[in-house]
């Protein structure tokens, strides 16, 4: 069993920062990639920034420049510097992490719960 749980969202002013944490834990063998998605009101889910084990990361074009993906492998855990945020990055983020397990040896994609970030004008 894997769990995946994020902290750090918020309540933030327009050009505030935010820094997203998502922490994995259970019976992992190994995590192939690790991710920020977000979903706003009336919105399909969207990808943010990802970043695969070999250090490889993409980002939204609506965020580069702004967010900054990182990892603690050590600690299995994947955050988001979110610097200079916008209204219209207000959305719930949830992580998402391709990972091995004993029980799973196999790459299986997991969700976490979602974190609310809004960010007021």
């Amino acid at each position: 069993q894997v769990q995946l749980v994020e902290s750090g969202g918020g309540l933030v002013q327009a050009g505030g920062s935010l820094r997203l944490s998502c922490a994995a834990s259970g019976s992992i063998i190994d995590i192939n990639a690790m991710g920020w998605y977000r979903q706003a009101p009336g919105k399909q889910r969207e990808l943010v920034a990802t970043l695969t084990s070999g250090g490889s990361t993409n980002y939204a074009g609506s965020v580069k420049g702004r967010f900054t993906i990182s990892k603690d492998n050590a600690k299995n855990t994947v955050y988001l510097q979110m610097n200079d945020l916008k209204p219209e990055d207000t959305a719930v983020y949830y992580c998402d992490a391709a990972i091995r397990t004993t029980a799973v040896p196999r790459l299986y994609d997991y969700w976490g719960q979602g974190t609310q970030v809004t960010v007021s004008s």
